[in-house]
Protein backbone atom coordinates (compact mmCIF):
# COMPACT_ATOMS: atom_id res chain seq x y z
CA UNK A 1 0.00 0.00 0.00
CA UNK A 2 1.27 3.18 -0.96
CA UNK A 3 1.98 5.86 1.51
CA UNK A 4 0.82 9.56 1.57
CA UNK A 5 3.30 10.71 0.04
CA UNK A 6 3.58 8.56 -2.81
CA UNK A 7 2.51 10.91 -5.79
CA UNK A 8 2.20 8.04 -8.83
CA UNK A 9 -1.42 8.19 -8.71
CA UNK A 10 -4.00 10.74 -8.44
CA UNK A 11 -7.27 9.85 -6.30
CA UNK A 12 -10.35 11.88 -7.63
CA UNK A 13 -13.22 12.39 -5.32
CA UNK A 14 -16.68 12.79 -7.20
CA UNK A 15 -17.32 16.48 -7.07
CA UNK A 16 -13.53 16.65 -7.56
CA UNK A 17 -11.48 17.64 -10.82
CA UNK A 18 -8.43 17.11 -10.72
CA UNK A 19 -5.34 19.52 -9.88
CA UNK A 20 -4.44 22.40 -12.60
CA UNK A 21 -0.89 21.02 -12.62
CA UNK A 22 -2.23 17.72 -13.99
CA UNK A 23 -4.71 19.38 -16.50
CA UNK A 24 -1.75 21.45 -18.42
CA UNK A 25 0.38 18.50 -18.85
CA UNK A 26 -2.82 16.51 -20.23
CA UNK A 27 -3.59 19.08 -22.62
CA UNK A 28 0.56 19.49 -23.08
CA UNK A 29 0.10 15.52 -24.50
CA UNK A 30 -2.86 16.30 -26.24
CA UNK A 31 -1.70 18.89 -28.47
CA UNK A 32 1.52 16.96 -28.81
CA UNK A 33 -0.27 14.58 -30.14
CA UNK A 34 -2.51 16.67 -32.59
CA UNK A 35 0.75 18.28 -33.98
CA UNK A 36 1.95 14.95 -35.03
CA UNK A 37 -1.05 13.80 -36.50
CA UNK A 38 -1.19 17.01 -38.57
CA UNK A 39 1.65 17.14 -39.20
CA UNK A 40 1.49 13.43 -40.77
CA UNK A 41 -1.54 14.41 -42.68
CA UNK A 42 -0.11 17.53 -44.07
CA UNK A 43 3.13 14.79 -45.32
CA UNK A 44 0.32 12.75 -46.80
CA UNK A 45 -1.47 15.03 -48.66
CA UNK A 46 1.94 16.29 -49.91
CA UNK A 47 3.19 13.60 -51.21
CA UNK A 48 -0.23 12.35 -52.66
CA UNK A 49 0.17 15.76 -54.88
CA UNK A 50 3.40 15.38 -55.34
CA UNK A 51 2.70 12.14 -57.23
CA UNK A 52 -0.17 13.42 -58.89
CA UNK A 53 1.64 16.20 -60.31
CA UNK A 54 4.21 14.06 -61.03
CA UNK A 55 2.05 11.61 -63.04
CA UNK A 56 -0.27 14.10 -64.48
CA UNK A 57 -0.91 13.89 -67.98
CA UNK A 58 0.37 16.29 -70.52
CA UNK A 59 -3.06 18.25 -72.08
CA UNK A 60 -4.14 16.39 -74.58
CA UNK A 61 -5.29 17.48 -78.35
CA UNK A 62 -6.81 15.75 -80.64
CA UNK A 63 -7.54 16.88 -84.56
CA UNK A 64 -11.10 19.19 -84.47
CA UNK A 65 -14.32 17.62 -85.70
CA UNK A 66 -14.54 20.59 -88.16
CA UNK A 67 -12.39 23.36 -89.23
CA UNK A 68 -14.04 27.15 -90.23
CA UNK A 69 -12.26 28.45 -92.78
CA UNK A 70 -12.86 32.49 -93.95
CA UNK A 71 -11.58 33.75 -97.23
CA UNK A 72 -12.58 36.28 -100.29
CA UNK A 73 -13.97 36.19 -103.54
CA UNK A 74 -10.81 38.26 -104.09
CA UNK A 75 -7.73 36.35 -106.86
CA UNK A 76 -5.40 37.64 -104.18
CA UNK A 77 -6.97 34.78 -102.27
CA UNK A 78 -5.80 32.31 -105.41
CA UNK A 79 -4.89 29.72 -102.38
CA UNK A 80 -8.22 29.72 -100.64
CA UNK A 81 -9.85 29.22 -103.91
CA UNK A 82 -7.58 26.31 -105.30
CA UNK A 83 -7.16 24.63 -101.96
CA UNK A 84 -11.21 24.45 -101.27
CA UNK A 85 -12.27 23.98 -105.03
CA UNK A 86 -9.94 21.14 -105.76
CA UNK A 87 -10.01 19.42 -102.54
CA UNK A 88 -6.28 20.06 -101.92
CA UNK A 89 -7.25 21.01 -97.98
CA UNK A 90 -10.02 18.86 -97.30
CA UNK A 91 -8.25 15.68 -98.78
CA UNK A 92 -5.54 16.70 -95.62
CA UNK A 93 -8.08 17.53 -93.44
CA UNK A 94 -9.33 13.69 -93.40
CA UNK A 95 -12.17 13.22 -90.87
CA UNK A 96 -12.32 16.88 -90.19
CA UNK A 97 -15.19 18.42 -91.47
CA UNK A 98 -14.32 21.62 -93.73
CA UNK A 99 -16.90 24.26 -93.32
CA UNK A 100 -16.17 27.89 -95.59
CA UNK A 101 -17.20 31.52 -95.01
CA UNK A 102 -17.00 33.93 -97.32
CA UNK A 103 -15.89 37.94 -96.77
CA UNK A 104 -15.31 41.01 -98.05
CA UNK A 105 -12.61 42.57 -96.16
CA UNK A 106 -10.48 41.41 -93.42
CA UNK A 107 -12.12 43.45 -89.99
CA UNK A 108 -15.07 41.23 -90.91
CA UNK A 109 -13.27 38.13 -91.19
CA UNK A 110 -11.25 38.94 -87.81
CA UNK A 111 -14.35 39.77 -85.78
CA UNK A 112 -15.94 36.17 -87.13
CA UNK A 113 -12.63 34.49 -85.89
CA UNK A 114 -12.96 36.38 -82.24
CA UNK A 115 -16.33 35.53 -82.03
CA UNK A 116 -15.26 31.41 -82.69
CA UNK A 117 -17.54 31.56 -85.95
CA UNK A 118 -14.37 30.77 -87.84
CA UNK A 119 -11.18 29.07 -86.96
CA UNK A 120 -8.98 30.38 -89.56
CA UNK A 121 -8.75 32.90 -92.20
CA UNK A 122 -7.34 33.91 -95.15
CA UNK A 123 -6.49 37.74 -94.57
CA UNK A 124 -4.30 40.58 -95.24
CA UNK A 125 -1.99 41.64 -92.94
CA UNK A 126 -2.97 45.19 -91.01
CA UNK A 127 -6.05 43.74 -89.72
CA UNK A 128 -4.33 40.44 -88.55
CA UNK A 129 -1.68 43.22 -86.87
CA UNK A 130 -4.80 45.19 -85.21
CA UNK A 131 -6.63 41.77 -84.01
CA UNK A 132 -2.65 40.82 -82.00
CA UNK A 133 -2.23 44.37 -80.77
CA UNK A 134 -5.78 44.56 -79.24
CA UNK A 135 -5.61 41.47 -77.78
CA UNK A 136 -2.12 41.45 -76.29
CA UNK A 137 -1.08 38.93 -78.69
CA UNK A 138 -3.48 36.33 -77.33
CA UNK A 139 -6.00 36.35 -80.51
CA UNK A 140 -4.48 35.33 -83.59
CA UNK A 141 -0.87 33.67 -84.98
CA UNK A 142 0.00 34.20 -88.66
CA UNK A 143 1.44 30.72 -89.63
CA UNK A 144 1.94 31.23 -93.40
CA UNK A 145 1.70 33.68 -96.14
CA UNK A 146 -0.33 33.50 -99.60
CA UNK A 147 0.07 35.83 -101.89
CA UNK A 148 2.32 38.97 -102.80
CA UNK A 149 1.32 41.99 -104.85
CA UNK A 150 -2.26 42.81 -106.49
CA UNK A 151 -3.19 46.02 -104.97
CA UNK A 152 -3.71 49.09 -106.93
CA UNK A 153 -4.83 52.95 -106.23
CA UNK A 154 -6.70 53.28 -109.67
CA UNK A 155 -8.85 56.59 -110.65
CA UNK A 156 -10.68 58.47 -112.90
CA UNK A 157 -8.54 59.11 -116.21
CA UNK A 158 -8.46 63.02 -115.60
CA UNK A 159 -6.82 62.80 -112.20
CA UNK A 160 -2.89 62.57 -113.03
CA UNK A 161 -1.33 63.15 -109.38
CA UNK A 162 -1.90 62.91 -105.80
CA UNK A 163 -2.58 67.05 -106.53
CA UNK A 164 -5.40 66.59 -108.03
CA UNK A 165 -6.80 64.32 -105.02
CA UNK A 166 -7.66 67.01 -103.19
CA UNK A 167 -11.33 66.73 -101.83
CA UNK A 168 -11.82 63.85 -103.82
CA UNK A 169 -14.09 60.57 -103.02
CA UNK A 170 -11.78 57.85 -102.77
CA UNK A 171 -13.00 54.08 -101.59
CA UNK A 172 -11.04 51.53 -99.85
CA UNK A 173 -12.76 47.65 -98.79
CA UNK A 174 -13.13 48.08 -95.04
CA UNK A 175 -12.05 50.70 -92.54
CA UNK A 176 -9.14 49.14 -91.03
CA UNK A 177 -8.43 46.74 -94.10
CA UNK A 178 -4.96 46.54 -95.48
CA UNK A 179 -5.76 48.50 -98.82
CA UNK A 180 -7.79 50.69 -96.61
CA UNK A 181 -4.48 51.10 -94.06
CA UNK A 182 -2.31 51.21 -97.44
CA UNK A 183 -4.44 54.11 -99.09
CA UNK A 184 -4.26 56.31 -96.09
CA UNK A 185 -0.95 56.02 -94.96
CA UNK A 186 -0.15 56.74 -98.98
CA UNK A 187 -2.04 59.94 -98.52
CA UNK A 188 -0.92 60.73 -94.80
CA UNK A 189 2.86 60.86 -97.33
CA UNK A 190 1.13 63.11 -99.72
CA UNK A 191 0.18 65.73 -97.25
CA UNK A 192 -3.29 64.89 -96.88
CA UNK A 193 -5.26 64.48 -93.77
CA UNK A 194 -7.53 61.90 -93.38
CA UNK A 195 -9.70 60.54 -90.41
CA UNK A 196 -11.79 57.73 -89.90
CA UNK A 197 -15.24 58.85 -89.91
CA UNK A 198 -14.55 60.02 -93.13
CA UNK A 199 -13.78 63.49 -92.89
CA UNK A 200 -10.57 65.83 -94.14
CA UNK A 201 -9.20 66.39 -97.33
CA UNK A 202 -9.90 63.82 -99.01
CA UNK A 203 -12.89 61.19 -98.45
CA UNK A 204 -12.31 58.24 -97.84
CA UNK A 205 -15.44 55.82 -97.68
CA UNK A 206 -14.90 52.21 -97.18
CA UNK A 207 -17.05 50.12 -99.56
CA UNK A 208 -17.65 46.43 -101.09
CA UNK A 209 -15.93 45.65 -103.47
CA UNK A 210 -18.73 45.03 -105.81
CA UNK A 211 -20.08 48.43 -104.91
CA UNK A 212 -16.97 50.53 -105.58
CA UNK A 213 -17.32 49.19 -109.30
CA UNK A 214 -20.54 50.18 -109.98
CA UNK A 215 -20.28 53.61 -107.84
CA UNK A 216 -17.42 54.21 -110.28
CA UNK A 217 -19.30 53.17 -112.90
CA UNK A 218 -22.25 55.60 -111.97
CA UNK A 219 -19.25 58.31 -111.45
CA UNK A 220 -19.95 58.60 -107.70
CA UNK A 221 -16.26 57.71 -106.79
CA UNK A 222 -13.15 59.10 -107.85
CA UNK A 223 -11.06 55.98 -107.20
CA UNK A 224 -9.87 53.15 -104.82
CA UNK A 225 -7.28 51.65 -104.20
CA UNK A 226 -8.60 47.56 -104.30
CA UNK A 227 -6.96 44.51 -104.76
CA UNK A 228 -7.20 42.04 -107.50
CA UNK A 229 -9.23 41.23 -109.92
CA UNK A 230 -10.90 44.53 -108.71
CA UNK A 231 -8.33 46.82 -109.45
CA UNK A 232 -8.58 45.01 -113.18
CA UNK A 233 -12.15 45.54 -113.15
CA UNK A 234 -12.14 49.71 -113.06
CA UNK A 235 -9.43 49.84 -115.25
CA UNK A 236 -11.13 47.16 -118.14
CA UNK A 237 -14.73 47.58 -117.42
CA UNK A 238 -15.14 51.17 -115.91
CA UNK A 239 -12.01 53.29 -117.91
CA UNK A 240 -10.25 53.98 -114.82
CA UNK A 241 -5.88 54.34 -114.68
CA UNK A 242 -3.27 53.49 -112.12
CA UNK A 243 -2.34 55.91 -110.24
CA UNK A 244 -0.21 53.91 -107.76
CA UNK A 245 0.67 50.73 -108.83
CA UNK A 246 1.26 49.56 -104.45
CA UNK A 247 4.00 47.11 -105.18
CA UNK A 248 6.24 50.74 -106.14
CA UNK A 249 5.86 51.52 -102.45
CA UNK A 250 7.98 48.47 -100.92
CA UNK A 251 11.65 47.16 -101.46
CA UNK A 252 12.14 44.57 -104.31
CA UNK A 253 8.37 45.48 -104.89
CA UNK A 254 7.06 42.87 -102.49
CA UNK A 255 4.80 43.61 -99.88
CA UNK A 256 1.99 40.90 -98.48
CA UNK A 257 -1.25 40.94 -99.53
CA UNK A 258 -2.62 37.57 -98.16
CA UNK A 259 -1.70 35.46 -95.40
CA UNK A 260 -3.19 32.57 -93.46
CA UNK A 261 -3.82 32.78 -89.41
CA UNK A 262 -5.26 30.80 -87.33
CA UNK A 263 -7.26 31.06 -83.76
CA UNK A 264 -4.60 30.59 -81.05
CA UNK A 265 -7.07 29.07 -78.95
CA UNK A 266 -7.76 26.49 -81.39
CA UNK A 267 -4.15 25.94 -82.60
CA UNK A 268 -3.33 24.59 -79.29
CA UNK A 269 -6.02 22.33 -78.81
CA UNK A 270 -5.64 21.38 -82.68
CA UNK A 271 -2.32 21.40 -83.45
CA UNK A 272 -2.78 18.46 -86.01
CA UNK A 273 -5.73 19.80 -88.06
CA UNK A 274 -3.48 23.27 -88.46
CA UNK A 275 -1.02 21.35 -89.73
CA UNK A 276 -3.37 19.33 -91.81
CA UNK A 277 -4.69 23.02 -93.50
CA UNK A 278 -1.23 24.13 -93.91
CA UNK A 279 -0.46 20.92 -96.15
CA UNK A 280 -3.31 21.23 -98.20
CA UNK A 281 -2.41 25.24 -98.25
CA UNK A 282 1.20 24.28 -99.77
CA UNK A 283 -0.18 22.21 -102.33
CA UNK A 284 -2.45 24.94 -103.37
CA UNK A 285 -0.09 27.09 -103.42
CA UNK A 286 2.43 24.77 -105.80
CA UNK A 287 -0.56 24.16 -107.45
CA UNK A 288 -0.97 27.73 -108.41
CA UNK A 289 2.97 28.48 -108.86
CA UNK A 290 3.17 25.29 -111.50
CA UNK A 291 -0.10 25.10 -113.85
CA UNK A 292 -0.43 26.55 -116.96
CA UNK A 293 -1.88 30.38 -116.72
CA UNK A 294 -5.37 28.99 -118.82
CA UNK A 295 -5.49 26.71 -116.12
CA UNK A 296 -4.89 28.45 -113.06
CA UNK A 297 -7.09 30.76 -114.97
CA UNK A 298 -10.18 28.69 -115.26
CA UNK A 299 -9.72 27.13 -111.90
CA UNK A 300 -9.86 30.19 -110.01
CA UNK A 301 -13.04 31.92 -112.59
CA UNK A 302 -15.05 28.73 -111.64
CA UNK A 303 -14.48 29.16 -107.84
CA UNK A 304 -15.80 33.23 -108.56
CA UNK A 305 -18.55 32.23 -110.53
CA UNK A 306 -19.78 29.80 -107.70
CA UNK A 307 -19.48 32.71 -105.15
CA UNK A 308 -19.55 35.91 -106.53
CA UNK A 309 -22.62 35.30 -109.19
CA UNK A 310 -20.34 35.52 -112.34
CA UNK A 311 -16.90 34.56 -113.78
CA UNK A 312 -14.32 36.96 -114.58
CA UNK A 313 -13.31 38.28 -118.74
CA UNK A 314 -10.29 36.33 -119.58
CA UNK A 315 -8.70 39.88 -119.98
CA UNK A 316 -9.55 41.06 -116.22
CA UNK A 317 -8.30 37.38 -115.19
CA UNK A 318 -5.10 37.36 -117.06
CA UNK A 319 -4.09 41.35 -116.25
CA UNK A 320 -4.89 40.21 -112.21
CA UNK A 321 -3.10 36.80 -112.45
CA UNK A 322 -0.21 39.15 -113.47
CA UNK A 323 0.37 41.27 -110.70
CA UNK A 324 0.06 38.52 -108.14
CA UNK A 325 3.13 36.60 -107.12
CA UNK A 326 1.37 33.25 -105.00
CA UNK A 327 3.49 32.42 -101.72
CA UNK A 328 4.05 30.96 -98.40
CA UNK A 329 6.61 33.26 -97.13
CA UNK A 330 4.23 35.74 -95.20
CA UNK A 331 7.33 38.49 -95.97
CA UNK A 332 7.55 39.35 -91.88
CA UNK A 333 10.30 41.73 -92.63
CA UNK A 334 7.57 44.12 -93.85
CA UNK A 335 5.53 44.15 -90.82
CA UNK A 336 6.55 46.30 -88.50
CA UNK A 337 5.73 49.22 -92.14
CA UNK A 338 2.76 47.59 -91.81
CA UNK A 339 2.23 48.63 -88.03
CA UNK A 340 3.84 52.14 -88.51
CA UNK A 341 1.30 52.48 -91.50
CA UNK A 342 -1.51 51.27 -89.56
CA UNK A 343 -0.46 53.56 -86.37
CA UNK A 344 -0.27 56.66 -89.59
CA UNK A 345 -3.57 55.68 -90.75
CA UNK A 346 -5.12 55.82 -87.22
CA UNK A 347 -6.44 52.18 -87.47
CA UNK A 348 -4.33 50.80 -84.73
CA UNK A 349 -1.80 51.41 -82.01
CA UNK A 350 1.90 51.54 -81.96
CA UNK A 351 2.94 48.28 -79.86
CA UNK A 352 5.05 45.32 -80.21
CA UNK A 353 4.70 42.40 -82.55
CA UNK A 354 6.67 40.59 -81.63
CA UNK A 355 4.79 36.61 -81.25
CA UNK A 356 2.68 37.28 -84.05
CA UNK A 357 4.08 35.00 -86.31
CA UNK A 358 3.99 31.29 -85.69
CA UNK A 359 5.41 29.30 -88.66
CA UNK A 360 7.28 26.13 -86.80
CA UNK A 361 4.57 24.24 -88.58
CA UNK A 362 4.85 25.12 -91.97
CA UNK A 363 8.60 24.91 -91.87
CA UNK A 364 7.99 21.55 -90.84
CA UNK A 365 5.17 20.60 -93.86
CA UNK A 366 7.54 22.36 -96.46
CA UNK A 367 10.45 21.21 -95.28
CA UNK A 368 12.38 24.91 -95.65
CA UNK A 369 12.64 27.54 -92.95
CA UNK A 370 10.60 30.72 -93.36
CA UNK A 371 11.86 33.57 -91.45
CA UNK A 372 9.38 34.84 -88.75
CA UNK A 373 12.52 38.16 -89.23
CA UNK A 374 12.69 37.94 -85.25
CA UNK A 375 8.81 38.47 -84.27
CA UNK A 376 8.03 34.37 -83.34
CA UNK A 377 9.16 31.68 -83.48
CA UNK A 378 10.07 29.78 -87.22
Amino acid sequence: MSSPQDNSSTRIVAGESPSKPKRRRALEIGLAVGLVLLIGAGAAVASAVSRNNETAPAPTTSPAAELKLGYFSNVTHGPALVGTSKGFIAKELGDTKLSTQIFNAGPAAIEALNAGAIDATYIGPNPAINSFVKSNGESISIIAGAASGGAQLVVKPEITSAADLKGKILASPQLGGTQDVALRAWLGGQGYKTNPDGSGDVTINPTENAQSLKLFQDGKLDGAWLPEPWASRLVLEAGAKVLVDEKDLWEKGEFTTTILIVNKKFAAEHPETVKALLKGHVESVNWLNNASAADKASTINAVLKDTAGKPLSANVIERALQNITFTTDPLAGTYKKLLQDGVDAGTTKQADINGIFDLRALNEVQGQKTSAAGLGQD
